[in-house]
């Protein structure tokens, strides 16, 4: 094995399939060559690095080498780095700033109080599908249904949303860049965007000081508590974490879902009869075909050694979510997507102090438009398989997912 098998997973060649280079890579846990990141692929290996206290998150920490495929790959932004992208304690004030206005204790109704409102917008969508001889769920659903929860977490006005949804769109393309597009126009356009954005998100954050609501962005912006409050700066860092982060991994969450399903309808057939079956379901999908593939990026504060491999000290890492997942040292039979195992405690959601934030959110999002899709849906079946994927090798999902259906049901 070489250098090479890092450029061939991140080459979109193999974007449809990339789990034969993922089981190519368990045969050297800790890969290394020349000066590049070394890559860590199997579970308990990658489980116990996210625990690990001298691994950093911190970009400022990051030596990047011209070796390490996905170096400087990052988008800039005048924002200050998210929670996501710190190490403690800066990461733990503002987590737990943050999950004060999102989770318990202080906030323990606000993902489930949103149940109804997810609902709705997962049947406004599915009714506003107007042919079904070539559906792209991408575009209809999978992709429309995030960006308008975030919204109405943040709290942000009905009138406006249409507005956040294309920032939101242009910031996605950057993300996920045409590898024919002019990348210096890519990046002005997408800086737009953001500053667009970040505007918009200002004006509002003065608003909700002024006169708070019951949503997010109105807690971050005004409710005190043991560290004191979010500067304005910090609230729109986390808004921006919440709609790019969340918005990405959930699109792709849903939309592998529904492909999965497609792929194996004898579950898609039993979750028509019994919606519960979303939950296992979901889990099951979060460890088969994880919205995050990798975690690239992260630098050693000190040596550490794994399986004998000692990684040095300001060393670029790699942890293979996804290769973890379907370590055959962990799950039986890894390459089966069974809902009904008894055990799926998966890496789909990281682990750590940087687990997934968003987790609740995303699950009850996936396991509503799934159950729903599954319901709904006469005979659905795939167009293209495998369908186009989008460029991005981090937050692999389809750009483009057509199916076609015999009838939508009411």
């Amino acid at each position: 094995m070489t250098q090479a098998i890092l450029r061939q997973i991140i080459d979109y060649a193999h974007r449809a399939d990339p789990y034969p280079l993922y089981e190519e890579l368990r045969k050297t846990p800790v890969y290394h060559d020349a000066d590049g990141p070394y890559v860590v692929s199997k579970y308990y290996d990658i489980r116990s690095l996210l625990h690990d206290p001298r691994i950093s998150s911190d970009a400022r920490n990051l030596k990047a080498t011209a070796a390490d495929p996905l170096a400087d790959k990052e988008e800039e932004t005048a924002l200050p780095p998210s929670f996501l992208r710190l190490d403690p304690p800066e990461h733990d004030r503002l987590r737990r700033m943050t999950n004060r206005s999102f989770g318990p204790p202080h906030c323990p109704r606000r993902v489930y109080d949103m149940h109804g409102d997810l609902a709705d917008i997962v049947s406004g969508l599915i009714d506003g599908i107007d042919t079904t001889e070539r559906v792209d769920l991408v575009d209809q659903f999978s992709y429309p249904f995030p960006v308008t929860v975030i919204c109405r977490l943040l709290g942000v006005p009905r009138e406006d949303e249409a507005r956040f949804h294309s920032w939101a769109d242009t910031i996605a393309a950057g993300l996920d860049p045409d590898p024919g597009a002019d990348p210096t126009e890519r990046a002005k356009v997408s800086n737009n965007a953001r500053t667009e954005l970040g505007m918009y998100l200002a004006g509002l954050i003065e608003e909700r000081r002024k006169k708070p609501g019951d949503d997010m962005l109105s807690e971050l912006a005004t409710a005190p508590g043991p560290d004191g409050a979010m500067t304005t700066m910090e609230v729109l860092s986390t808004a921006a974490l919440l709609l790019i982060a969340g918005h990405e991994t959930t699109v792709n969450l849903i939309t592998n879902g529904m492909l999965t399903l497609l792929r194996n309808p004898d579950v898609l057939q039993r979750l028509r009869k019994d919606p519960k079956l979303s939950v296992p379901i979901v889990e099951e999908l979060l460890r088969f075909e994880p919205p995050v593939q990798l975690v690239p990026q992260r630098t050693t504060l000190a040596d550490i050694e794994v399986r004998g491999v000692t990684i040095p000290k300001g060393a670029s890492l790699w942890l293979v979510l996804a290769a973890g997942n379907r370590d055959p040292d962990r799950f039986e039979h890894p390459e089966r997507f069974d809902p009904d195992r008894g055990d799926i405690q998966h890496l789909g959601f990281g682990s750590g102090i940087h687990g997934c934030f968003g987790a609740p959110l995303a699950r009850l999002e996936a396991q509503l438009a799934l159950s729903e899709l599954a319901r709904r849906l006469e005979n659905p079946r795939l167009l293209e398989d495998p369908p186009p994927y989008r460029q991005n090798a981090v937050l692999r999902g389809p750009r483009h997912l057509p199916i076609a259906c015999d009838g939508i049901r009411p």
